[in-house]
């Protein structure tokens, strides 16, 4: 399956800004979900922790007013029922929340009581006086018939309570009865109201729960969840004494941001370990998030679009010199002689065109070099080079173009160094495989449209194309290149031959005479090199 460029270039702007979206719905969408977790969770779970202390310290105070109350000397001393009954009743008057107090005997007979309420009657079965007569008794959370039925009741519901009651000790510290008393567990709402009030006007749909340490039953909250057990995860973890939240999925399959903490007492009160949920639907605490990602999927989907269609208008901006150098292919490949167009406006296109001319330019040279290099007879057998002949064939046709070009051409006369040591030395089968290195030395030194030709012994010739202005330094850098090459060793049959190079060099121009000339005037510069001290080039000064 092939793509036409503008096809291309549109639908992979569009991929790309659709799966940047998507990357950045994921990081941003990631971050924010952690900075709102952290934000309410901590604003969530800091809340109940308060609540949590409100409530030790609430029953911290009601049972120091009882341990209080219990130390006066009416009760100390119960001789006076109706002084009694008078504290009793004081203590309720001030604080609503007792909505039975009552003092017992040993025997659990309730002696006075507030309203006169339950007076009379024996109550030695009841926890509260079971475990009061021992010491100062906190209670759970409980409902109790007997008192609801007693206590006026309007709204009809079921009534619970809180009980708290302590031994009274005389002067002699003997045990001369049990001070107790029912607290109405409306109070909590009062506690509940509290916290909730400052959170409403920043967060909505915020529940509170209170569960009960005995049981695990919700013992404040919604009326649907009062009395039902409570097993989730933030129940357990508060229980292991975390003070944290937690995103958690309930049984009912539901989702909330939960904060929770567990009472453990306040000061010489031990607490009921009473834990406190305070949790919202993850879906509206997270609804900014949310909000937010479908704006981001919002703008990266018009993004996709807008940049599809830039994507669209720069492919046909880049393609359509393209397609003027595809037409100027096809021109040329039917045998009509055609500039490739050139392009200022993309560099990597100008950078193209000027390869291609490049390539029909070599490709046209060397097809007119193998035209007149193509018969054996024009190279050298041993080294593959072109001979004499070749190299006067090809200097016709350099000649030519310098003319055309209004270019040079340097002429390099080469000898090499040492030679004739090597070659009476390790025999002429070496000698011969050392000019064949040599060779290919000489070829990786120049360009594909100059010739490297052997006269004959160890004598080479290189034509050079130069420019009009600096033929002789550019000569220069090749034979510099030339002699550093041939300086290196050759490995030969284990051997690591050295030899030298000595370079005459000549120049010729369009407007000096013949180039045979300036073929002589470089052997003459050869000479010149070898008699001052070999493997240096020489410039023949009247070239």
């Amino acid at each position: 399956m092939s793509f036409n460029l503008r096809t291309f270039f549109s639908g992979a702007f569009a991929v790309i800004i659709i799966l940047l979206t998507a990357l950045l719905i994921w990081i941003i969408g990631s971050q924010s979900t952690k900075s709102v977790e952290r934000g309410i969770g901590g604003s969530l779970a800091e809340e109940a922790y308060q609540m949590a202390e409100k409530l030790d310290h609430f029953m911290w105070s009601r049972s120091g007013e009882v341990q209080v109350l219990s130390m006066l000397n009416a009760f100390q001393e119960p001789y006076d029922k109706e002084e009694i009954s008078g504290l009793l009743n004081q203590l309720k008057s001030s604080l609503p929340v007792f909505t039975w107090v009552g003092f017992l005997d040993t025997e659990g007979n309730v002696l006075s009581s507030t309203d006169d309420i339950l007076a009379g009657q024996n109550i030695s079965q009841r926890p509260v006086f079971q475990e009061g007569i021992k010491d100062l008794f906190v209670g759970d959370v409980h409902d109790a018939v007997l008192l609801s039925k007693l206590l006026p009741n309007p709204g009809g519901e079921d009534l619970q309570f809180v009980d708290v009651s302590v031994p009274v000790y005389n002067k002699q510290n003997q045990t001369t009865g049990v001070l107790a008393a029912h607290l109405s567990w409306e109070w909590s709402r009062e506690v509940e109201k509290s916290i909730m009030a400052p959170l409403k006007d920043r967060l909505s749909n915020v529940e509170v729960l209170v569960v009960s340490r005995k049981d695990d039953t919700v013992l404040l909250g919604p009326d649907s969840l009062i009395g039902t057990r409570l097993s989730d995860a933030a129940l357990q973890r508060a229980r292991e004494g975390e003070n944290s939240w937690i995103v958690e999925q309930t049984k009912g399959r539901d989702t909330y941001l939960t904060g929770y903490a567990v009472g453990d007492g306040y000061l010489n009160y031990p607490g009921l370990g009473w834990t406190v949920i305070i949790r919202q639907p993850a879906e509206i605490a997270f609804a900014s998030v949310h909000q937010f990602e479908r704006f981001i999927i919002l703008i990266g989907l018009a993004a996709a679009v807008v940049f599809g269609i830039i994507g669209w208008l720069l492919a046909g901006w880049i393609s359509r010199p393209l397609h003027d150098i595809s037409r100027t292919a096809d021109i040329l490949s039917s045998g009509a002689c055609v500039e490739i167009p050139t392009s200022a406006r993309i560099k990597d296109v100008a950078v193209l065109s000027a390869s291609l001319q490049n390539l029909v330019d070599n490709l046209t040279k060397t097809e007119s070099k193998l035209s007149y290099m193509s018969n054996k007879g024009m190279h050298d057998s041993l080294t593959g080079l072109p001979n004499r002949t070749a190299l006067n064939e090809f200097m016709s046709h350099a000649v030519s173009k310098a003319k055309q070009n209004q270019s040079t051409l340097s002429i390099l006369y080469l000898d090499l160094d040492g030679f004739k040591k090597v070659n009476d030395t390790f025999g002429h089968a070496t000698g011969d495989v050392l000019l064949q290195q040599v060779a290919g030395r000489l070829l990786e030194s120049t360009r594909d449209h100059e010739i490297v030709a052997r006269l004959g012994g160890d004598e080479f010739v290189v034509i050079l194309h130069t420019s009009a202005g600096k033929p002789m330094q550019e000569a220069e850098v090749v034979a510099t290149r030339i002699i550093k090459k041939l300086n290196q060793p050759f490995l030969i049959g284990g051997e690591n031959l050295h030899i030298g190079c000595s370079v005459g060099a000549a120049v010729w121009s369009p407007d000096a005479g013949e180039p045979d000339d300036t073929m002589r005037l470089a052997d003459e510069a050869l000479y010149i090199s070898k008699r001052s001290g070999k493997n240096r080039i020489t410039f023949e000064a009247a070239s």
